[in-house]
């Protein structure tokens, strides 16, 4: 069967559809049906399936022969070191853990934050949560002390799991007391912290409350599979929201379940047994859907990957990984591939290794730019598989789905909508446009399982940021338009998230660092394209009256804040003085007209603009610091 016959099946039966993709999994108790709409437009699936993660993800496997397939490869050119954990190791070391954090008392629905670098033992720590029903917050560990505390804050988490260290190329990140800060920033104060010690750092311990990995786990009884509902939360995990306060989205067990396992053959074309790779970390989406949960739900090996795609060492790294490991399917961001083309524009790191085992090459995160796309396609000589999802689905909405059918590839577009998602584009009153009109992307309500039911917490929030605008629709918040053979493109984002190398970060976030500063009266953060990542936060400040210090030691003190507060992800390293900003009459920034200034691109002046001079001094700033050509 073909993708046009798959889509049009689930169009006309969507609860056969997804009740028969739930066989594939191993259920306590299969559930009585798929959608439950009835507290619609709050959707659930699965509802009353009883069903454990930890259990699809190890434990079968090893009951079914494939107790010494290797689950997990770690491969860190920062260390120089690589280990390989078999299914069943990987079953004895998740069930050890669980066991501690049971005997510390947590228990289903308690919230356990997980501050972890690339390392095996951040899938463990993943695992042995789901096993015992615990909802994990995975936090990336580049953020920052109040970044870590909001989120403490919101999740009220019992325990923490972290690692002593993360590890850059030239730097040794301690975790250790960026979590003692969070702690104390926090108005909740966790019970108990589990730190994983690396040979790199060494953290001290707090008596009473932190545990050394190893030593907790001494003598515990290994804990069993706890079952769930189908709608208990798996894991929180924060994204950037438009007004700075992150939105803890939601992921339910049932459709996580179902819905990876479903993706893994029928996008990413894989085989149990076959070794996937997702080059990315455990703390955005990527890592929870397919470095940790996808591939071990499927049977499939993961790489657990500490380095960056160049400088550990080389522009190479990517093609030694891809043919030591015999990878099949990799998965990357754009700026991935734009920071190796920089450093070896001709490939010829790429002639040293053996590339025959990869299939395609897949890339999201970000708009994957036709010059990249062509470049690792001529490579790499396989396919290269733009496709768009968000942190909210979990997967994707829009693909090529070359398990079922590979479809012509139109360099631009992340190709079609996966069964499950009927994606509409809309004018601002809610219509649908014309094929090749630009509009809002939406998609028509239920999503399919798996996706967000709603916030943590904030069910308000989660009604007012994504079902409000359009009533019947999922606002995805990004613009762009359907072709007339059904091909979506991307061209925009609508609100003031920017995506810098992949992760998506709230200027309106930034801005309030900017704020802080005693010199600053009044500032804007825009993203302008970077050719490297995709987007880079520019900050524009208007100082306080009579403020005499070099402009350049203020931009550095913001610099440092930004650092400081954010963390290195976001990148923050462009700002620049201004008198004033350009605003509309009624005192909106013109950001949009600043992000076209920056990038050097034409725009029609905003009609409701204050004073139209000021973009000339937005321009003449950009220009000092190479932007606004």
């Amino acid at each position: 069967m073909g993708y046009h016959d798959i889509y049009k099946r689930w169009q006309a039966d969507p609860e056969g559809y997804w009740m028969e993709a739930a066989q594939a999994i191993d259920w306590d108790t299969f559930p009585s049906r798929a959608l439950n709409s009835d507290n619609a437009p709050l959707y659930e699936w699965f509802t009353d399936g009883m069903v454990n993660t930890c259990y699809n993800a190890v434990d079968r496997h090893v009951e079914n022969g494939r107790a010494d397939q290797v689950a997990i490869i770690y491969d860190s050119p920062i260390t120089g070191r690589q280990s390989k954990t078999t299914y069943a190791e990987l079953q004895a070391q998740v069930a050890q853990l669980a066991g501690a954090m049971v005997a510390k008392g947590i228990t289903k629905g308690d919230r356990v934050i997980i501050y972890m670098p690339m390392i095996s033992e951040a899938l463990v720590a993943m695992l042995a949560c789901a096993r015992i029903g615990a909802i994990h917050s995975v936090v990336f560990g580049g953020f920052a002390s109040n970044e870590l505390a909001v989120r403490i804050d919101d999740a009220q988490p019992k325990m923490i799991l972290a690692a002593s260290c993360g590890l850059e190329p030239n730097r040794v990140v301690a975790y250790k007391p960026l979590i003692d800060g969070a702690i104390e920033l926090s108005n909740h104060k966790p019970d108990s912290v589990f730190i994983f010690q690396r040979p790199e750092f060494v953290a001290d311990l707090i008596d009473g409350r932190d545990y050394d990995w190893h030593d907790v786990q001494q003598g515990v009884t290994p804990a069993d599979c706890v079952a769930v509902e189908g709608n208990h939360p798996a894991y929180i995990l924060y994204t950037s929201g438009t007004t700075g306060a992150p939105k803890g989205v939601v992921r339910p067990t049932g459709g996580h379940l179902v819905a990876l396992n479903w993706t893994m053959k029928n996008i990413y074309n894989v085989d149990p047994g076959d070794v996937f790779w997702a080059a990315s970390d455990v703390g955005w989406v990527v890592g929870h859907s397919y470095i940790c949960y996808g591939p071990l739900i499927h049977g499939n090996t993961t790489i657990v990957f500490e380095g960056k795609p160049v400088g550990t060492p080389d522009a190479g790294t990517f093609w030694r990984v891809i043919s030591e490991h015999n990878v099949r399917s990799f998965f990357t961001a754009p700026t991935a591939f734009r920071a190796i083309k920089r450093e070896d524009p001709k490939g010829e790191y790429k002639q040293k290794y053996d590339l025959s085992c990869l299939n395609a090459l897949y890339l999201a995160g970000e708009r994957a730019d036709p010059d990249t796309i062509h470049w690792a396609q001529n490579l790499l000589g396989v396919p290269v598989i733009d496709h768009w999802w968000q942190t909210e689905t979990g997967y994707s909405i829009a693909a090529n789905p070359v398990g079922i059918e590979q479809l012509p590839i139109k360099v631009g577009s992340p190709s079609v909508a996966i069964p499950g998602y009927d994606i509409q584009v809309l004018d601002e009153a809610g219509n649908p446009m014309k094929p090749g009109e630009l509009g809002a992307i939406a998609v028509k309500l239920p999503l399919p399982p798996g996706t967000l039911p709603t916030l943590w917490n904030a069910e308000e929030r989660f009604k007012k940021s994504y079902l409000n605008t359009f009533p019947g629709y999922y606002e995805t918040g990004d613009a762009g338009m359907i072709d007339e053979d059904g091909y979506l493109y991307i061209m925009a984002r609508t609100d003031d998230v920017i995506n810098v190398a992949g992760h998506r970060l709230s200027t309106g976030a930034m801005e309030e660092v900017l704020a802080n500063h005693p010199d600053v009266a009044e500032c804007a953060v825009i993203g302008a394209a970077d050719e490297l990542k995709g987007q880079l936060p520019i900050g524009f400040l208007c100082l306080t009256t009579g403020v005499n210090r070099p402009h350049d030691d203020i931009v550095k003190e913001c610099v440092k804040m930004m650092r400081d507060q954010i963390g290195p992800v976001a990148a923050f390293k462009l700002a620049v003085v201004v008198n004033r900003l350009p605003k509309t009459r009624s005192g909106k920034i013109l950001r949009a007209t600043m992000v076209k200034i920056a990038d050097s691109q034409e725009f029609k002046m905003p009609a409701t603009i204050d004073d139209p001079a000021i973009l000339d001094e937005i321009r003449e700033a950009l220009q000092t610091i190479g932007y606004a050509k």
